[in-house]
């Protein structure tokens, strides 16, 4: 039985995570929400933000949260914006994409910073503002949604969307040198990074393969999961369904 799990398999989600606080960006809709709502159900104190105050206060209504909105374009805003929140759990969901043309030699400098400060400096923002308080209360959780578009290897490595592919690429960086500097583990908190893959959520489309309920699983499944400090589980890893993939 893997940890975060019941006999059958399925996530242990009520009261897991009572006495906790989760912040989840783009929690108003698509796999933001979906990992929101199930965090809140998993007794954790929701604090969403996303940047459509309307669509974000009707989300955090849903799911028993509290709505934080902001833009996260605006990345020098994101420290006061969370000033004063011991924040458990940081789920870094929102993202933009790039213009499926956006070549390297096509890409406009102005579409490359739009893009890298939504999909990248925003979550170092709130890693650097949130993650000093993990590591001294000795118990966090960071879940970075990456993409299999960030890979260096496997399918989908071929080119093409370079902002995305490459804001990706980074997240993917941070997440990994993040982990290595809190000791993988032994200081408490896990960082670990999920290819959600290709969901049905307003960026996939209604017809991509996967609902927004498959893509948010292991996000779920990775903030759930139990550790201890002299023994902490695998952490530092990009996953898929559960399962450790080549970054």
């Amino acid at each position: 039985m893997r940890v975060g799990e019941d006999a059958a398999g399925n996530l242990r989600r009520v009261g897991e995570l009572a006495g906790r606080t989760a912040l989840v960006t783009g929690a108003s809709r698509g796999l933001g929400r979906a990992i929101a709502a199930g965090l809140a159900g998993a007794g954790a104190h929701v604090i969403g933000m996303a940047r459509d105050a309307e669509a974000l206060s009707a989300a955090v209504d849903a799911y028993g949260g509290v709505a934080l909105p902001h833009d996260l374009a605006d990345v020098d805003g994101i420290a006061a914006r969370v000033d004063g929140l011991e924040v458990d759990v940081l789920v870094n969901a929102a993202a933009v994409m790039s213009s499926r043309r956006s070549k390297t030699l096509d890409a406009s400098l102005d579409e490359w910073r739009d893009v890298r400060a939504v999909d990248l400096d925003a979550p170092f923002a709130l890693v650097s503002a949130l993650v000093p308080g993990m590591a001294r209360r000795r118990w966090g959780r960071v879940v970075n949604l990456s993409a299999c578009l960030g890979r260096m290897s496997g399918p989908g490595t071929a080119g093409g969307l370079a902002p995305y592919r490459v804001a990706k690429a980074g997240l993917n960086a941070l997440t990994r040198n993040l982990a290595h500097e809190l000791a993988l583990g032994r200081r408490g908190v896990l960082v670990d990074a999920t290819c959600p893959g290709h969901c049905r959520t307003d960026m996939g489309g209604p017809d991509a393969p996967r609902s927004v309920e498959q893509g948010a699983d292991t996000a779920l499944w990775l903030a759930l999961r139990d550790s201890t400090l002299s023994d902490p589980v695998p952490t530092g890893r990009l996953w898929e369904d559960r399962a450790e993939v080549p970054w």
